[in-house]
């Protein structure tokens, strides 16, 4: 059986994953920080899980790799939190929830929700220090990846898998011309660790 709550081995920053179908990623530091909340279909696991680590009450800051259904599933865990997505990635929303979610229930919760999406790239300015937001169109037109650069650690989502495969480009919201130069960009970038958005 996989194991649903693992510590990853990142030096001093203490980094949790949750395998809720897409993965679910606390970063537990002074500010803590999730990146994407999973699929709802598995929200007992997280509901389960994630309070062993930490109550959901004391994040701070959500950041969405992108916007489908199984990295948002469960942004209604985290009240107290600001929401971050990149910048095509709410615009497309606004333009299509349906389109960019992929699952109009999910993507209705969302749209009726009080949760306002800001530009991923408020984080670099505003904090938590560290943070390095990179835009990698591809999988999705706003698709981002997200550097922890203390712990050199690389929150990849569904551009690219441990194993070198790329994220898929078939989608409403996808850019296929450009996701080459997107998985190309990240050799730019000093990371040790990739925490991709499934165990591809």
């Amino acid at each position: 059986m996989q194991r649903k709550l693992s510590r990853l081995q990142t030096g001093e920053t203490e980094i949790w994953k949750f395998d809720c179908d897409s993965n679910v990623y606390l970063l537990n530091i002074d500010e803590p920080v999730v990146i994407d909340t999973g699929n709802r279909s598995n929200r007992d696991i997280l509901k389960t899980f994630f309070p062993k680590v930490l109550p959901f009450e004391k994040v701070k800051k959500v950041m969405f790799t992108h916007l489908h259904f199984d990295h948002i599933g469960n942004f209604d865990l985290f009240p107290n939190a600001e929401f971050f997505a990149g910048k095509a990635e709410i615009e497309d929303f606004r333009k299509d929830p349906s389109g960019a979610v992929l699952k109009e229930e999910i993507a209705q919760k969302l749209k009726g929700s009080e949760i306002v999406l800001k530009d991923a790239k408020l984080i670099e300015q505003r904090g938590p220090e560290g943070f390095r937001v990179i835009e990698t169109p591809g999988h999705t037109r706003g698709s981002i990846c997200i550097l922890y650069e203390p712990a050199k650690v690389i929150f990849s989502g569904d551009t690219f898998f441990r194993r070198g495969k790329m994220g898929r480009t078939d989608l409403p919201t996808s850019a296929p011309e450009k996701m080459q130069a997107s998985f190309e960009k990240m050799l730019d970038y000093n990371y040790k660790v990739i925490c991709p958005g499934h165990d591809y």
